[in-house]
């Protein structure tokens, strides 16, 4: 029987991505969330959901600029727990929060416009998971690569769904938008990354100041 082996990086990784979701249910069981714990488990949800979408979208840079190929075998993995995450977020809010009382959420959805942009983005992040799986690949081809490009448009949306849930105005920088300001930088530097022209400058200037320093 094949033993299976995991590397450093691999159980840093699971353990980071399942803490939130273990210190969540034991706050859950010692009764230690907020006076309002429907939107505590909302809130921790969903940042746990962007911190991990935006892992996985470093994944590719950091192979780029430093060579790394690691953190390429777990972006998919990292993509399966911000789905974990986002779809726990919208069960939550769904089926906890509202009841799945339609009215009250359609209501809700036309004076919330951060409300329509959540749930766009994990519509967006429903096909990216089901077809994550080697089956697709293979299945799809080259379509495989075309749909999973969409994650280039969901990130920037789960950005302004952040912002636009917080107090305060996002593009004036008004209010509690510092957080979800840290990772709209951090989204469009590793967006930036993938423009050829750019990461090949970047990738030029990191290799000669690793001869340099050699």
């Amino acid at each position: 029987m094949k033993k299976i082996r995991y590397t450093p990086l691999q159980i840093l990784m699971h353990i980071g991505c399942l803490f939130p979701l273990a210190y969540l249910i034991f706050d859950y069981f010692t009764n230690n969330l907020t006076a309002n714990p429907i939107q505590d488990i909302e809130k921790r949800t969903g940042f746990a959901a962007i911190t991990i979408l935006v892992l996985s979208l470093s994944s590719t840079p950091i192979n780029a600029v430093f060579g790394w190929r690691e953190p390429l075998k777990r972006r998919r993995a990292l993509g399966l727990y911000a789905f974990l995450y986002a779809t726990l977020h919208m069960t939550v809010f769904f089926a906890i929060d509202y009841g799945f009382t339609w009215s009250l959420i359609i209501r809700d959805v036309l004076e919330k416009r951060y409300i329509i942009i959540g749930s766009l983005s994990f519509l967006l992040l429903l096909p990216l998971a089901v077809t994550s799986f080697r089956w697709w690949m293979v299945k799809m081809g080259k379509n495989w690569k075309k749909l999973h490009k969409l994650v280039y448009l969901t990130a920037p949306l789960v950005v302004i769904h952040f912002a636009w849930s917080r107090k305060g105005d996002f593009f004036s920088l008004q209010g509690d938008v510092l957080q979800p300001f840290i990772y709209g930088l951090i989204v469009i530097l590793l967006l930036v990354l993938r423009i050829p022209s750019i990461k090949k400058a970047v990738v030029s200037l990191w290799t000669q100041r690793l001869r340099r320093a050699t």
